[in-house]
């Protein structure tokens, strides 16, 4: 049985940057408010002028990806494509960046699990490339949260949060024993699911009577989340999945020589540091700047971390994420 390595990443964020200023200007809310509850300073949201799309975010991520990896578009054997904000309700993302890709007719396979988008779509990659299905899989995560979020003072608790992004990376087939992924962790528990949830519109209540019914007070398709129930369960799911992870390797906490946890909340981040004991040289985080990019989150801060010269050969790096669902997993790497 093969391994699957990453071997090129990529990311893209918009030109447009909003800081926590700027949203003082439109709803009630201040610097200070969002960075104490947050860490957020600022996030980047699409200008409409721009183009920019999710799908196009991608395929900008992508050809960066795959452009480090040192391959063409050609030698792509199938394509994972993560987000919750698709640029139409179907078809899915995939195709759509396949076709700006300009690819062979590989396969596209959408995932819809939110923030842990991206872990979910390793997983399914590198089961892909261990079973020697393909050798080469492009997993993409992208973002645009700014087209479907209420910039009001009602919305504020969940509007200062979410910034647009997308990142890439290309797997491929490694034959090199103890390297790459060495496992990946997945969990669900969708009792909760109407904790972080965006409701309509839904085959549930059909569109033409969503849009005929619909008024300004309905914010059933606005993201609603319950932010401190959230927070309880992923400081401890965080801490869960990460320690499945280095048990199932017989790695101890101590052998991390990185942990990039999905970018939801920097204080999440620093409860599940303080919990692991981890130094602060041991943990990536660049909310600060980005917000969080649900299923861009991880894969923009793995590339950023690379580029940075954080990651080096032979470190072990544990990628973790948790979110609406509920869903969470993590993924362990020796680089």
């Amino acid at each position: 049985m093969y391994s699957s390595k990453i071997i090129g990443l990529g990311y893209y964020v918009p030109e447009n940057v909003v800081t926590n200023d700027d949203l003082s200007k439109i709803m009630d809310t201040n610097d200070e408010w969002i960075q104490e509850r947050t860490g957020i300073k600022e996030r980047r949201w699409i200008d409409p002028k721009s183009g920019d799309t999710t799908a196009i975010m991608g395929s900008k991520a992508a050809k960066i990806a795959i452009e480090r990896a040192g391959l063409t578009k050609d030698d792509i054997d199938f394509i994972i494509f993560a987000t919750l904000s698709p640029d139409m309700y179907f078809p899915g993302g995939g195709v759509l960046l396949q076709d700006l890709l300009d690819m062979p007719t590989v396969g596209a396979l959408d995932i819809r699990n939110q923030c842990s988008g991206f872990i979910y779509g390793l997983s399914v990659a590198d089961q892909f490339i261990k079973t020697g299905m393909y050798k080469n899989v492009l997993v993409v995560g992208s973002e645009n949260h700014s087209g479907g979020l209420d910039k009001t003072t009602r919305g504020r608790n969940v509007s200062v949060i979410f910034g647009d992004g997308a990142g890439a990376a290309v797997l491929s087939r490694c034959e090199e024993k103890g390297k790459g992924i060495l496992s990946t962790h997945l969990h669900s528990e969708g009792k909760y699911a109407k904790e972080l949830t965006i409701e309509n519109p839904s085959t549930n209540k059909w569109i033409p009577e969503f849009i005929k019914e619909n008024n300004h007070d309905d914010v059933s398709y606005y993201p609603y989340m319950n932010g401190q129930f959230v927070f309880k369960h992923a400081v401890v799911r965080f801490s869960e999945v990460i320690m499945e992870g280095l048990m199932a390797n017989n790695l101890q906490k101590d052998d991390i020589s990185l942990l990039i946890p999905h970018q939801a909340n920097l204080r999440i981040s620093q409860f599940i540091q303080k919990k692991l004991g981890l130094a602060d040289g041991k943990v990536f985080n660049n909310i600060m700047k980005y917000g969080n990019t649900t299923a861009a989150s991880v894969v923009i801060a793995l590339t950023e971390a690379f580029e940075e010269g954080r990651i080096k050969d032979n470190d072990i790096v544990v990628l973790a994420a948790f979110g609406s669902g509920f869903t969470w997993g993590s993924v362990v790497i020796r680089w």
